[in-house]
Formats: C-alpha cells, structure tokens, sequence
C-alpha cells in the first residue's frame, strides 16, 4: 500500500476507531480520593460482623461466639463487635455500608497467593502482576500528569493493588518527615540514556523526586487535621492521610494497612483490640474530613486477603477461611446491609462459607461508581453503594 492508498484507506475508516477508549467516557472523578485499608493476615468477619441470631453460629463458636447481649446491633440479625462502637454513629448517619459475604470462586488460603488474588483482581486460576488500581488506569484513564502522585502507600512497604512498573507511587514512613521514593534505583549522574528502557527508568525516578518535593512544600506535619487520632499501627497512618489532603496534596488512591490478623490462637486477646484500632481510627479520619469540608470527597475501603474458617480451633482462634464482610465509608456511600450472610451449614468442601458478593463488586464500587473509570476486567457489577 503506497501512502496514497494509506491516506484514502484512514478517511474512509469510522472516525471512532482514532478516540483512544477513555476519551469517550465521562470525565473521572478526579476531585475524589479512595483511601484503601487493608487488614493484613485474614480478618474474621464472623466475629466482626457476627450473625448473632443464627444458632448454628453459637455452634460452631461455643467460646468465640459473641453474644446477643453483647453486640452492637445493625438489624434483627447482625451485629458489630463491641470494640467497633466509634462507628455506629456512622451507620445511624447512613454512611457506612457493610459488604456481606465478600470472597470468590475456588478460594485460595494462602497468605501470599490469597493477597495476590485481591491485588490483581484476577480469578483463583491467573496469575497476574499489575495491581487493579495500575490496570484501571491503564485501561481508562491515567491521573492528571500534575497530581502529586497516581498513588501513595503508608505501614506496610507493598504497592499490592497499585503495583505497576510505570506508575508514580510514593511510599511514606510513620514520620512525616521521611519518605522512600519507592521501585526507584540510583541514577548515574551525567549519563545519557542508552536505550528507551532506562530513558524511562530515569524518567520515572525523575517523577518519584518532583513527588516527594511537592509533599514536602506542602508542609504536612505543619498542617491541623482538627481532630485527635488514636496511637497504635493504624491511627498514625490515617492521621498522614487526614494532612495530606487537607494540604491539597493532589492523590487519587492512598493506601495504609493494619496487621495481626492472622488469628489462629488468642484470638479474644487480639481481634477484638484490632478492631478497636480499626473503628477508633476510621471515626478520627471521618471526624477530621468533616471539619474540614472534605468528607464527601472521600472513600475507605476495607479488604483483606481471605476470612477465617466458621468453626473455631482448639487453640482459642480460627484457621484461614474464605468469605468476610467488609466495609465502605463516607460522606457519599449509601449505608446499610449488602449481599448477606453466608449459610453457616452444609458447606460445599465440609468447613468454609461460600461467598455473596464477588470482591470484585467491591472494586467496581470504588472504581467505577466513585472514581468515574472504566475497568473492563471488573467484570461483575458494582454495589449501588455511592450517591
């Protein structure tokens, strides 16, 4: 085909195959932030939010079990740990909206691999390495070039669903006077590029730095979240978050992580001050975006990499399970119950729940209700949970 033909060819084509796929969409909602939390090594939903009214849970739970008298009611037949009273006043305001049953098809319990699942949003069967953040961006649309970063990380050093080779993400310590430029290597001063491959090597190193100056002319430890965040793992992380964006510091996705819920023994020692950490820490942020005009920009998120078995062990705690809820919170989520409580009998391999909502609904939730993009791999439907 000589350049002539090639000319007449293009202008005979349908003018759409030329619109990259995002330019076709609704503008994303860039003006809003998803705070994602993860609560690393398997909550136990069961007892997070427990089907109180259920007999069978009282049977596979003799010493686990928690008490009608004991939880916080959201209906005739669910409740909330004790622990996680900050929230309430929450789910009374109709903002806080509690996932039922979040899991997938042939689940794996393993630690690495379970997290990996949920990070890629692949199915139990593929393997994969972008995380689902990195992917909807790829398949969408990216974040403004002048946002401060695509993406920030506090507690645990792991980029998970934001894993991408080409994306700005920044990692922050505890302090907010330090940070690591993270996936960055040191660059050889004065050298010209050799190929493309390191000409974009140094080009992402390049954007890690102008990252990691913007933060710090934002002067976040200078900045007043107007409301006191508790100690612990969690809190601290939160609190960064709170002054990064009342800074104005440009973020689309942040993601900070709580551990220790690997609960296989004493677990009513340590599940229950997790998930007081948990509630305390959430209720401070919410706090804090509201007094500061920004609660109905953001959303949170919870997730984790798989529940814990229905029926408790003999060392006072729960195995790795499947299906748990989970919880979105904020200034635009339509609050209450969605999906439902798995059936506590006749499970389908003899000791683990099925699941009532694809965590990838959950996903889609955040990804294409909240922040406005496409995300074909997201292939179940979204919850209806944001206004």
């Amino acid at each position: 085909m000589n350049r002539r033909e090639f000319l007449s060819s293009a202008a005979a084509a349908p003018i759409l195959a030329f619109v990259a796929p995002h330019l076709a969409l609704a503008a994303a909602n860039w003006d809003r932030t998803l705070i994602l939390v993860e609560l690393n090594g398997g909550n136990d939903g069961l007892n997070m939010v427990a089907p109180y009214a259920d007999p069978n849970y009282a049977k596979l739970r003799p010493t686990l079990k928690l008490t009608p008298d004991k939880v916080l009611q959201l209906d005739e037949k669910l409740g909330l740990a004790p622990e996680m009273a900050p929230l309430m006043s929450h789910w009374k305001d109709k903002k806080l909206a509690v996932a039922m049953g979040v899991g997938y098809p042939d689940p794996n319990l393993s630690h690495f691999r379970g997290i990996e699942i949920w990070d890629t949003a692949t199915d139990a069967s593929q393997y994969g390495h972008m995380g689902w953040i990195a992917q909807m961006y790829q398949s969408s649309e990216a974040p403004p070039s002048n946002f401060t970063a695509d993406g920030v990380v506090l507690g645990r050093a792991y980029m998970g669903p934001l894993s991408a080779p080409d994306r700005r993400i920044v990692v922050l310590e505890k302090s907010t006077a330090k940070m690591n430029q993270a996936g960055m290597i040191p660059q050889t001063m004065g050298a010209a590029p050799a190929n493309a491959a390191l000409a974009r090597v140094l080009s992402v190193q390049q954007d890690f730095k102008q990252a990691a100056a913007d933060i710090i002319t934002h002067k976040i430890d200078t900045v007043d979240p107007k409301a006191t965040f508790p100690g612990g793992e969690l809190g601290p992380q939160l609190e960064i978050v709170a002054r990064l964006l009342v800074a104005k510091v440009q973020v689309p996705v942040i993601k900070v992580s709580l551990g220790g819920f690997d609960t296989h023994a004493g677990q009513p020692n340590d599940q229950p001050r997790l998930l007081g950490e948990l509630a305390s820490a959430l209720d401070a942020f919410a706090k804090s975006m509201k007094a500061n005009g920004l609660w109905d920009k953001v959303l949170v998120m919870t997730y984790s990499e798989f529940g814990r078995r229905p029926a408790e062990n003999g060392s006072a705690g729960t195995d790795h399970g499947t299906s748990a809820p989970h919880f979105l919170l904020g200034g635009r989520v339509k609050g209450g119950v969605y999906g439902e409580q798995p059936p506590l009998k006749d499970f389908a391999d003899g000791q683990n729940m099925g699941h009532r909502i694809h965590f990838r609904s959950m996903y889609a939730t955040a990804g294409k209700e909240w922040m406005g993009l496409s995300a074909p791999f997201l292939k179940e439907p979204p919850l209806g949970a944001i206004a």
